[in-house]
């Protein structure tokens, strides 16, 4: 074992150097997909690239696990190079740190139907705060840390003692040595070789330590690196806490600002207001393929039609006057995160169809967006299920534009880009349709675990 581990350790400098750029790397195309995946621009422009930097993300991540393991070999050499060293010592815990959290929480997120929607919640948290707070800091130590140890006066120790012992000045080491292979830890004080051989001829003077300037160029480098990250990604992370930290995005926020103008507003409920589900626990995320769209009483319009006896419209006016019913459920999304004790108030997607009728030879329920885009089919068999709502309100108030308001549709038993936002048409179809993010790998059957998937008429929670 012992000899196993001296043979890892080989050329302890060199290695370090290469752990630290393939870490550079590893974070660097981590940051660039992590970025371009939570993009909304990027969603609708990739299509069914986005799933496929999913999987490379996810890929990358997991072989970070490497360098990491590679470097738990090296630790108890570089721990002693990095003692009376504190500053070094700290920053190569919160390195290792960031790394370990960020594997395990992604690895979380990687398994969450598996781990379970509050598992994903809190992973999916964690690896957002280490992402914000650490991809900064650990791309500035990966560029920095690289060029320090590129210098070969740096993997040793540095002393001001002379040299103990003159043949370490006038005797080459052995053939085919390399001065990272040198075992360091048996010479004491671990004088630099290089330090050395600039000495010989003057072997009895003490090596003496070059004064520095007050500001090196190295330290000038690792300054322009730090402002440059604060100025391009403190920005994101400041908006980022705001979304997910509760400082603007609230339901009562949303609605401040709410680009939709329909009146009269939707009045809810006794069951509703207060929201018999006790308020929704957890933070909607604003995922889009398009930009928001906004409605008023002249431009929405819903309707029921396709495979019907008795095809519906209606203006704004007359659909919020219809009786509509309160269920209290979850929402999931694929994402990772969840919203839990929603209290919803609209009409049951089956009362629609019961209205309309259904003709002979239908076979799928599909639905449109009013951005124009999005769509997305469930069965008509999975469309009698007594939880699916048309819904118009929640929490006792109106649904904002950023959550799919006006009117949107909710599916609790599964995951949430089946509940299509911005609703305003459902039509009966007597073929299967594949849905926006199906076409782009996503399955079509988007089951939580647990569901009672294919049994009608179960109750919402």
């Amino acid at each position: 074992m012992k000899q196993w581990l001296k043979m890892m350790r080989k050329g302890y400098g060199k290695k370090l150097v290469s752990i630290h750029a393939w870490n550079a790397w590893i974070v660097v195309i981590l940051a660039i997909t992590g970025l371009i995946l939570i993009g909304g621009f990027w969603r609708e422009t990739l299509g069914i690239g986005r799933v496929w930097l999913k999987w490379l993300h996810i890929a990358v991540g997991i072989a970070m696990l490497l360098p990491v393991v590679y470097y738990l070999f090296l630790a108890s050499k570089h721990w002693k190079q990095l003692r009376n060293k504190p500053w070094q010592k700290a920053n190569t815990i919160i390195v290792l740190a960031l790394l370990i959290g960020w594997l395990l929480s992604g690895i979380v997120l990687w398994q969450f139907k598996l781990a379970g929607p509050r598992w994903s919640n809190a992973a999916l948290l964690i690896h957002d705060l280490l992402t914000w707070v650490g991809l900064p800091y650990i791309i500035y130590h990966s560029i920095t840390r690289t060029r320090w140890l590129k210098d070969p006066a740096r993997r040793t120790i540095q002393t001001n003692e002379p040299s103990i012992q003159k043949t370490s000045v006038n005797e080459p080491a052995a053939p085919n040595t390399n001065i990272e292979d040198l075992d360091t830890d048996n010479i004491p004080a671990a004088t630099s070789i290089l330090d050395a051989d600039k000495d010989s001829g003057r072997n009895n003077v003490p090596n003496m330590e070059k004064p520095q300037p007050v500001y090196t160029r190295r330290a000038f480098i690792r300054s322009a690196v730090g402002i440059g990250l604060a100025v391009t990604l403190g920005p994101t992370f400041v908006s980022w806490v705001g979304k997910n930290l509760k400082f603007d995005n609230s339901i009562d926020s949303m609605l401040e600002t709410d680009p939709n103008r329909m009146v009269p507003l939707p009045q809810p409920l006794s069951s509703s207001s207060p929201p018999i589900g006790g308020g929704a626990e957890g933070h909607f995320r604003v995922y889009t393929v398009t930009p928001i769209p906004s409605f008023s009483n002249a431009n929405w319009s819903f309707r029921v039609d396709g495979l019907v006896e008795r095809a519906q419209i209606w203006n704004w006016e007359q659909f919020v006057k219809l009786a509509r019913t309160v269920q209290v459920s979850d929402f999931h999304c694929v994402t990772g995160w969840s919203v839990y004790k929603n209290t919803w108030e609209g009409i049951p997607l089956k009362h629609f169809l019961e209205n309309a009728g259904i003709k002979p030879g239908a076979h799928s329920v599909k639905f449109y967006s009013g951005d124009g885009v999005y769509t997305d089919a469930i069965t008509l068999e999975q469309a009698q299920m007594d939880d699916i709502m048309i819904a118009v309100m929640h929490d006792g108030k109106p649904i904002p534009a950023d959550l799919g308001g006006p009117v949107r549709l909710v599916i609790p038993q599964m995951y949430a880009y089946k509940s299509v936002k911005w609703l305003n048409r459902i039509e009966v179809i007597d073929s299967e349709h594949i849905g926006y993010w199906e076409e782009r790998g996503y399955d079509k059957d988007a089951w939580l675990s647990g569901a009672s998937q294919r049994f009608p008429n179960i109750t919402g929670s």
